[in-house]
């Protein structure tokens, strides 16, 4: 039976129920924050600039590798598109902000301070206000670089660690922007946790650059600890025994491991193989790290008779780790996920009906689940300005022409 979703009236409340966070981002580090935030219950309320050439969060528009940013990332948020290059315009994002217990943006260094927006200009007037950055770097000397996702893979050693020699490879996922955000959650997490005590608020800083380094220190430590510089990931010299993709028949792949002297046993006589066990240079693990070169070989040989399925059901029977070579769209239908709860249903701006992954975590034995697909641009102009006080002829002034689908 798969969990429940918090997210329908018969729930417990959410976890940041009443919480009114503003955020002001676009692409995926910033939107990540408010769709965490979102997702645990908390009003994110996105901020979409108008007027001139400005449409909105430019990732409506996005094609090819981008095309899914926006309806993932901006899931259960609200949005109000306003012309900040406006007097009028930048009043009311002010006056919204004055409402917020949390504030998120992640545009280049200068650009809020240039509208009065950034912490510095607002903490005297709102000193509970939480205010989280997501930024390139860090304070330091690149903290002025304009940095992207795969920016920081290729300077922070993830691209090199992921490519073969000389090949450097972007990680298949924007995993430094999705990361970034991540933290950007959790530093407001521990500041709303501490103005809790103190009463006031305070700035808190996410950098792509930094989250880099973060995934990159085991690493950064193996040459620490070895003095050798750790391999490419093709390349690498591999900590156990049996730990690669295997081919089987009709050209299928799965991934096999064998990591424990307990679990080389099993291996060996789930699939007959008493004669290895016997050998005595394979009795150990790392003895079998340096058997790699003849050993691969010979188990490619000996199992590549098989299917992939049987393969697998031997390994999930005996309790050893497998894991067929999947591709991204066929996650829509893994049965795990479907039945678990894992994915929730969202529209699309094309009407299109789709599911998209939830967080990966339960609280109390139930999923967050997806209130609002993502919103139209401008589709709570209305509703939010109105609790701001303004009336309809102003919303109407402010709003412009809002009617586009994210």
């Amino acid at each position: 039976m798969k969990p429940l979703t918090r997210s329908s009236e018969s729930s417990p409340p959410l976890p940041y129920a009443g919480l009114r966070v503003v955020e002001f981002s676009h692409m995926v580090m910033g939107p990540t924050c408010g769709m965490i935030l979102a997702d645990m219950g908390a009003e994110v309320i996105k901020v979409e600039p108008i007027g001139g050439h400005k449409r909105g969060d430019a990732t409506r528009e996005l094609l090819g590798s981008g095309a899914g940013f926006f309806p993932m990332f901006n899931r259960n948020k609200k949005s109000v598109a306003l012309n900040l290059d406006t007097p009028e315009g930048l009043s009311a994002a002010k006056r919204l902000v004055s409402s917020a217990d949390v504030v998120g943006e992640n545009f280049k260094a200068g650009a809020m301070a240039r509208l009065g927006l950034d912490y510095a200009h607002l903490k005297s007037e709102h000193p509970r206000l939480i205010y989280v950055s997501h930024r390139g770097f860090l304070p330091g000397p690149y903290d002025n670089r304009t940095a992207l996702d795969e920016v920081v893979q290729m300077m922070g050693g993830m691209a090199y660690m992921t490519g073969r020699p000389g090949d450097p490879l972007r990680a298949g996922s924007s995993v430094n922007d999705i990361m970034g955000g991540m933290f950007g959650a959790m530093g407001v997490m521990a500041a709303l946790a501490e103005r809790e005590k103190t009463g006031l608020g305070q700035e808190i800083q996410s950098a792509l650059f930094e989250n880099n380094v973060l995934l990159m220190a085991q690493h950064m430590m193996q040459f620490a600890v070895t003095g050798h510089p750790a391999a490419p990931m093709p390349s690498r010299v591999s900590a156990w025994g049996v730990y690669d993709v295997f081919d089987f028949l009709n050209g299928e792949q799965v991934f096999l491991a064998v990591v424990s002297d307990t679990a080389w046993g099993v291996f060996c006589r789930a699939f007959g193989f008493e004669d290895l066990l016997v050998d005595e240079r394979l009795v150990s693990n790392n003895s079998r790290v340096k058997a790699r070169e003849w050993m691969m070989p010979m188990l490619r040989e000996r199992l590549g008779g098989l299917s992939a399925q049987e393969v697998s059901d031997r390994f999930e029977k005996h309790g050893l780790p497998f894991a067929p070579i999947t591709k991204p769209q066929d996650l829509f239908d893994d049965p795990h996920l479907l039945s678990s709860g894992g994915l929730a249903p969202i529209t699309l701006a094309s009407g299109q009906s789709t599911c998209v992954p939830l967080l990966p975590i339960t609280l109390g034995g139930q999923r967050l689940g997806v209130r609002m697909s993502a919103p139209a641009l401008g589709e709570h102009n209305e509703d939010v300005l109105r609790g701001l006080g303004y009336s309809a002829k102003e919303i109407k002034a402010l709003s412009g022409k809002t009617s586009r689908s994210p």
